[in-house]
């Protein structure tokens, strides 16, 4: 503790911290996993196992000041792309995370770790990040009726004297309202409000109780691997290929991130201290979060809150992963949180995710093309892996054409050919 210039108290103040700004995801998982036919219950308490899971493997194993939970954007994925769209089962999109989490943990434990994340230009990692808020955000302005389908022009504005709708308008304005006031939690508390307004009017039923047994995950349990022989079609390639790269950029990039907030990078080499059994940590969390009935696990930004507080071991992940066990005997609380509450956090999370276009040169064209087209494929098919696709088919295009095709590497000549196949025979 003195090491690091910390102690429990701040610890516990930084788990206290990390937990609230990234609750939200207790509500949020089971909501669109719900729409992918999963039982909402049961995923309460696998988000919650894997959560647990997650943080105690980043606490006690990497000694990490970094929280894990299945992550945004990789639900939506999961469920509108894989599922919804493209008519895959739950249980054999659950295999598909199960073998990518087995990829990434081999990659943790090879030399190639560092390699393979340098491989991928850095432009396409921001764009991919900033693609994922687009798809969230739109995700969360349709499922709540604020934006709806239109014949004419595809999307409208919704029906504004709708209710709900009005409902959900009302909580990202409170939401957004607390978010930039810098309030801890503001989205988890933002949420809270709108879902207590909601009931005062009617909008939402009450919920039949608040405190109650932790549901069981047995409808989910063990899917991933009973399933994992009906991973037998191209399609599920992308998908595993898309939860890899995914994954490994949402915790790589998170954990260098917290890293340099809490003085963990080394000012010499540039390395962050820990970061192989972090990454392991956060591999193994995606792996087992799939066996419990769950999306990718990754790491988690918010947890930058705590660390702004004092978090500076992975004493604060065991705090927070406490915290999350003690959530577990909440579940009737979910029935309240419909759509309308949760547009905020998807709104909210995806600006956020958004920023990350700031780090992308678009003076270059060679480079804000394949970026451009990454992001507006992901909104505009509604679907991640699309615009993730037509992003890396198109950078080592631009690159060559520029006269720069010595900096395009292997990996990104075979990954243009695989998506280019892609489209040709699958999509």
């Amino acid at each position: 503790m003195r090491e690091n210039r910390t102690s429990v108290r701040r610890e516990l103040i930084g788990g206290l911290t990390t937990f609230l700004a990234m609750s939200y995801i207790l509500a949020v998982n089971p909501e669109l996993l719900g729409s992918a036919g999963m039982d909402k219950t049961a995923v309460f308490t696998a988000t919650v196992l894997a959560a647990i899971g997650g943080c105690l493997l980043m606490g006690l194993v990497a000694n990490f000041p970094v929280a894990l939970a299945p992550g945004m954007g990789l639900n939506a994925f999961f469920t509108y792309t894989v599922v919804q769209e493209w008519h895959i089962p739950w249980q054999t999109a659950l295999a598909g995370v199960f073998v990518a989490g087995i990829l990434f943990i081999l990659l943790t434990l090879s030399k190639l770790r560092d390699k393979l994340i340098n491989l991928i230009p850095s432009a396409l990692k921001y764009a991919v990040s900033a693609g994922i808020g687009l798809f969230i955000a739109f995700s969360g302005l349709q499922t709540s009726g604020i934006i709806v389908a239109d014949k004419s022009n595809a999307v409208a504005l919704g029906n504004l004297h709708n209710p709900t709708v009005l409902l959900a308008i009302f909580g990202i304005i409170v939401g957004i309202m607390l978010v930039t006031a810098n309030v801890t939690g503001g989205i988890f508390w933002g949420m809270f409000i709108t879902a207590a307004v909601g009931m005062i009017f009617g909008i939402i039923p009450m919920p039949s109780g608040i405190v109650s047994g932790v549901p069981s995950v047995q409808p989910l349990f063990g899917q991933a691997i009973t399933h994992i022989g009906n991973i037998n079609s191209f399609q599920m390639i992308i998908v595993i290929l898309t939860f890899f790269i995914i994954g490994l950029f949402d915790t790589s990039g998170t954990l260098v991130g917290v890293a340099t907030e809490a003085g963990m990078v080394d000012k010499e080499s540039g390395e962050v201290k820990g970061v192989g059994k972090a990454l392991f940590s956060g591999a193994l969390a995606t792996t087992l979060g799939s066996i419990f009935g769950t999306s990718p696990t990754t790491a988690y930004v918010e947890s930058t809150s705590g660390v702004a507080v004092g978090a500076r071991t992975g004493l604060s992940s065991v705090f927070v992963a406490v915290l999350f066990a003690i959530a577990a005997f909440f579940s009737p609380v979910l029935t309240v949180i419909t759509s309308a509450v949760t547009a905020s956090a998807l709104i909210i999370v995806g600006i956020l995710m958004l920023s990350n276009v700031q780090y992308i040169d678009w003076t270059k064209f060679e480079i804000a093309v394949p970026a451009f087209f990454t992001m507006i494929m992901m909104l505009l098919t509604y679907s991640i892996s699309e615009g993730l696709a037509v992003g890396f088919i198109f950078y080592p295009i631009t690159m060559t054409v520029k006269g720069r095709w010595r900096e395009v590497n292997a990996l990104m000549w075979t990954m243009m050919v695989v998506f280019i196949l892609y489209f040709a025979f699958v999509a």
